[in-house]
């Protein structure tokens, strides 16, 4: 795995993805599974966005995946990966949304959701800390 500066992981295999998908879930994360191709036009459109939101969350993690990938032809199967761009957004360990396309307004409702778990995190650690 690679790691962006952004805190953006590129996944490389259908191992790798596996791995981060049960990790998501038994580590409850928050994390964007991002399906991409070099390819699509609207990917490389949308990659501002995406990094405009590590940046901002850096505590959620983006995993990259190139569909295009060797090996990840079942998996993407499996996770109904039909078109690019597609977003599975993970909260608490589980897939909270789908996203399909480079809709920027579903992105920002995405960021909405992140804001207040983290306003609740502050929250709560503030208590914690009186």
């Amino acid at each position: 795995m690679e790691i962006a500066p952004s805190n953006v992981v590129l996944l490389r295999s259908g191992d790798q993805v596996t791995a981060a998908l049960k990790k998501a879930n038994h580590d409850k994360l928050r994390a964007i599974f991002y399906f991409t191709a070099a390819w699509c036009g609207p990917c490389t459109a949308i990659v501002p966005v995406i990094e405009e939101l590590s940046h901002k969350f850096p505590n959620v993690t983006t995993y990259k995946i190139d569909v295009d990938q060797e090996g990840l032809g079942s998996l993407l199967g499996n996770l109904r990966i039909y078109s690019v761009p597609t977003f599975h957004i993970f909260h608490n360990g589980e897939k909270a949304t789908e996203i399909v396309g480079a809709d920027v307004e579903r992105l920002d409702t995405m960021e909405n959701l992140y804001k207040v778990s983290r306003e609740k995190y502050c929250l709560n650690h503030h208590q914690i800390r009186t």
